[in-house]
């Protein structure tokens, strides 16, 4: 049997590694891209929102989550819930319609597209005859009524999709009914809206686009008409039936009455909340009886179009208040929640739900002031667009706690109302520790997440404006508009796309969760160093300058200029606030950092060099200049719009010439060595490494810096280091004399240069990392103390890994003499982008983990390789290689998850690890309808519950592996 086997193939490794490594794309977390439809169930209180790319999203309770995909990734342009069934229909913009039905499967349940059916006209009739513009399931759960561009209305059975012929209501059929005064062939083109009779399910209200309105009895045949001399845009029903709402394309809306006869009524009122001058069209309105009889009207747009006719706002009118809410992005639809018993002798609305482009808003009509509703998932991550992000694991209870309260105190002007949509019921187990994403923004601000679970919530979020002056004052209200003003406009919402300036970016963010020390970075080469205050506080941010060009003559800055900051004191809000400001000379974007809380250091590098910053003693140790002579491009700035044309050109030319001369000069030996390399047997894994040239631009751009305390001189002593890594294939390695405790403040932090690594074939350095004598990574700064991690090993000998974008290498320590590598595969020009190392445990026994290295490639597949003999354990593709911005936003946890962008507002969560799974699981309990249509709680599928949690599309897409939730026991915390 052995020689069957593959050389290195070992059994017991092999099912090692099926109980360690598993890949599983889990849950998106953020905003859905590209929003274009909404819908809501009160009978399973519901919500679906339908995407531009064919996705559909379903929510409800915190943790209830569910997806399904079309398969023709066509735009969603209406989703309608059947009444009181656990099914919906889509409509996309290729006509399509498509019945989704929840069911159960295995213990858990599938959003599964049952049926899918385009309408066909006659042969020869135009596409118009039956493209569909409105949609009405009928509350008996039979039928559904098409409203078409043509004025045709088809009947369709469910669930089958049949077309009931005999039932088409044809413009024909309408006119035939009607009066001679409005027998208008047009009148009866594009059905805009249809409206089930909320007391007699045997008649709907059928609106036309140029304001026919006909109330069709389906039994009888007979019909009701109004006529508006206004295009109409939407129709709404009042509860008891007694009359209806009609709104219009000049900012209109109208109340008509329902009389028993034949006659047409006059219209009760007609209103133009905003007029007399010419104004937006009204697309959709809400009547809402209360119990005082002030009703609520609820309608989109209406403004007037001179002034505010590039605003997008919908507005409540309750009796005197009226308030018209402005969204900064396009609203796209909008619902209202409101009591669902058919016996309520009232509407009572309690929140309106509004489905803008870049974010959903919810309002609290019940609080005083309609405040807005902090929402618990579908956070709007890009509210300012996302720079970079930063994972921490396993978060002490003290931190998170003091996170907490800091973001409560900013979040007391929300409702405290329960979260409205509350459909299912969470039944994942609780996270087992507690996890924060910090992201990063283009405003200069940084949020914090709790990533612990299925939803993505936000805790606290930080701005750094503060420490810098601005054209924007961080005082100015938002709501520029007194309360006298007239529209009543309130921005509501927090998506703001717009940069005061664009230096305030953040490019690098590191906390440290045991002392509560964070450190974050910008875009201007401002490095703030901050700690954690529970209460507001006002003082003065010392600052430094770090010349990383040390005077060098030759060269000159072209890029933006530093920020300027403020003088005196300033006042920051309980949270991190910054106490030092550190700011690179010349200021260009930062490009790492470390922070080391035990030592009180943070280091930070540019395109220029890296330098170490004593945040105790607030002292500048030492910079260090890694620009090449020839390296001009470093010093023009990302935000520099005139590149030198004739230098790339040059360069280019130059690489051509190199390439060619090297060429002739291999040529003498070539022919000899052939023969002999062709005998080699290359390792498929393996390629030849091509060297690159020292004049490559940007090769003193600092890749990564890392701090150790680790054997660098001789074999005896350790010390702490500090090590960076360059874009040209450079690591710089400095001897660090940190004084002890009790002299801390009183002798200054010394640093010496004790090695210089020029790595062969150039490529940049991505990371660096050191082992101890166990072949162990170090531990975090602190962790020791803390007794959550073992003290390293610091009787055997150390080793150095360092990873290129080429290659992993490892060196023994303090010789630094090569000891191992393992070279990436020639197949398509793999290069490492992102590698960490993830701590693996085993899925069938606690007593088992192990570390790795966790590697995503520029193909978007992630590797998993061993440590410390560098052996590829497996490998899984996990982004497109195209998506270039989903693999530069990629982060990878401590415990083998990670996460991407894969949208500017939604991250794609992954797991490695059979141990390690976040996804949804929760149960709906599925109402009972009787005959009096009063709802009750029954059993309706296995005791009435329908499990949630895992998205199956159609069979022609790939389902996900099931793995098992995170069942991880927690690990110590911090002792209280």
């Amino acid at each position: 049997m052995r020689r069957f086997l593959r050389p290195g193939h070992d059994p017991v490794r092999e099912r090692l590694k099926r109980d360690l490594f598993q890949f599983n794309k889990t849950v998106e977390h953020g905003f859905p891209h590209q929003p274009s439809a909404l819908g809501y169930s009160p009978f399973l209180r519901l919500m679906a929102i339908g995407t531009r790319s064919g996705a559909i999203k379903l929510y409800g309770a915190p943790g209830v989550e569910f997806m399904g995909l079309h398969e023709e990734n066509n735009t969603v342009m209406q989703i309608h819930f059947i009444p009181d069934q656990c099914q919906l229909v889509t409509l996309l913009d290729d006509n399509s319609l498509h019945l989704w039905s929840l069911k159960q499967h295995g213990g858990a349940s599938e959003l599964r597209e049952e049926h899918r059916f385009t309408l066909k006209g006659p042969p020869g009739s135009p596409p118009s005859a039956t493209q569909v513009t409105a949609v009405l399931p009928h509350s008996s759960r039979e039928v559904l009524y098409l409203g078409t561009e043509s004025g045709s209305i088809f009947v369709l059975e469910l669930p089958s999709f049949r077309v009931l012929e005999d039932r088409t209501i044809s413009p024909e059929a309408v006119l035939q009914r009607i009066s001679e005064d409005n027998c208008n062939r047009r009148s009866c083109e594009l059905v805009e809206a249809l409206r089930e009779h909320p007391k007699n399910p045997d008649q709907i209200l059928i609106g036309y686009s140029r304001g026919l309105i006909v109330l069709w009895d389906l039994r009888a045949g007979r019909s009701f008409v109004w006529l508006s001399f206004q295009q109409l845009e939407n129709l709404y029903w009042q509860r008891d039936g007694s009359k209806f709402i009609s709104c219009h394309y000049d900012g209109s809306y109208t109340q008509w009455p329902v009389s028993s006869d034949n006659r047409q009524p006059e219209p009760l009122e007609n209103t133009v909340p905003y007029g007399p001058f010419p104004c937006k069209a009204i697309s959709k309105i809400y009547w809402q009886t209360t119990k005082n009889g002030l009703p609520y009207i609820i309608f989109q747009g209406g403004m007037p179009r001179a002034s505010y006719g590039d605003r997008h706002s919908i507005s409540v009118i309750h009796g005197s208040q009226q308030t018209a809410f402005d969204f900064t992005s396009r609203v796209i639809d909008f619902f209202i929640i409101f009591s669902s018993d058919p016996a309520a002798e009232f509407d009572d609305p309690s929140a309106l739900v509004v489905l803008a482009e870049e974010e959903l808003v919810v309002i609290d009509l019940k609080s005083a002031g309609w405040p807005a509703v902090h929402p618990p998932y579908l956070a709007s991550l890009h509210c300012s667009a996302i720079t970079c992000s930063h994972h921490v694991s396993n978060i002490p209870l003290k931190l998170w706690e003091r996170i907490i309260s800091a973001g409560s105190k900013q979040n007391i002007h929300y409702s405290s109302m329960p979260w409205p949509i509350d459909g299912g019921t969470n039944i994942a187990p609780d996270p087992p520790q507690r996890d924060l994403l910090l992201t990063g923004h283009e405003d200069g601000t940084v949020r914090f997440w709790d990533a612990s679970g299925v939803c993505l919530h936000l805790l606290y979020k930080l701005s750094t404006v503060r420490v810098f002056l601005t054209d924007a004052d961080p005082n100015d209200n938002m709501n520029t508009l007194g309360e006298d003003e007239w529209p009543p406009l309130r921005k509501v919402g927090t998506f703001d796309p717009y940069s005061d300036d664009p230096r305030l970016g953040i490019q690098k963010i590191y906390l440290c969760k045991y002392s509560g020390y964070l450190a974050v970075a910008g875009t201007a080469g401002q490095v703030l160093v901050m700690e954690l205050n529970d209460e507001d506080a006002e003082h003065v941010v010392d600052h430094a300058e770090a010349d990383l060009l040390q005077d060098q003559e030759g060269y000159r800055w072209k890029g933006h200029e530093k920020l300027k900051t403020r003088d005196g004191p300033v006042r920051f809000e309980a949270g991190f606030q910054p106490f030092v400001l550190v700011q690179c000379q010349p200021p260009a974007v930062v490009t790492s950092l470390a922070l080391h809380s035990e030592w009180k250091l943070v280091a930070f590098g540019t395109s220029h060099g890296f330098g170490l910053f004593d945040h105790q003693q607030k002292r500048l140790v030492f910079v260090k200049c890694t620009l090449h002579p020839s390296d001009q491009l470093a010093l023009e700035g990302p935000l520099s719009r005139v590149k030198s044309l004739k230098k790339s050109l040059r360069q280019s030319f130059r690489r051509i010439r190199r390439s060619r001369v090297s060429s002739r000069k291999r040529s003498c030996w070539c022919k000899g060595e052939v023969d002999a390399l062709q005998e080699m047997e290359l390792a498929p894994v393996q390629r030849k490494i091509e060297a690159r040239s020292a004049e490559d631009s940007f090769t003193g751009f600092v890749r990564t810096l890392y701090f150790a305390d680790t054997f660098l001189r001789d074999s005896s002593r350790h010390c702490p280091s500090l090590w960076a890594g360059t874009n040209g294939g450079t690591v710089y390695a400095f001897c660090l004399r940190v004084p002890p405790a009790e002299r801390r403040m009183d002798e200054p932090v010394r640093a010496e240069q004790a090695k210089e690594i020029q790595l062969m074939h150039r490529a940049p350095v991505v990371g660096i990392l050191v082992l101890d004598g166990r072949s162990t990574p170090l531990p975090e700064p602190l962790e020791v103390a803390h007794d959550l991690s073992k003290s390293p090993d610091m009787q055997g000998s150390h080793q150095l890994l360092v990873v290129s974008e080429e290659q992993f290498k490892v060196f023994t320590l303090p010789k630094v003499s090569s000891k191992l590598k393992l070279k990436l595969t020639a197949l398509e020009g793999c290069r490492v982008r992102k590698v960490t190392v993830a701590n693996f445990g085993s899925c069938k026994t606690d007593d088992y983990s192990e570390n790795d290295l966790a590697v995503l490639t520029n193909l978007g597949d992630i590797q998993i390789i061993s440590l410390p003999f560098l052996k590829l354990q497996i490998r899984y593709p996990c982004i497109r290689k195209e998506d270039v911005s989903g693999i530069a936003s990629c982060v990878f946890t401590k415990y083998g998850q990670g996460f991407y962008l894969i949208s500017p507002s939604e991250f794609e969560r992954f797991s490695l690890s059979t141990k390690w799974l976040v996804e949804p699981r929760c149960i709906v309990e599925m109402p009972e309808v009787t005959s009096n249509n009063h709802v009750h709680n029954k059993s309706g599928t296995e005791n009435g519950k329908i499990l949630f949690g895992k998205s199956f599309f159609s069979s022609s897409l790939l389902e996900r592996k099931s793995g098992r939730l995170m069942e991880h026991a927690l690990l110590n915390d911090e002792s209280e």
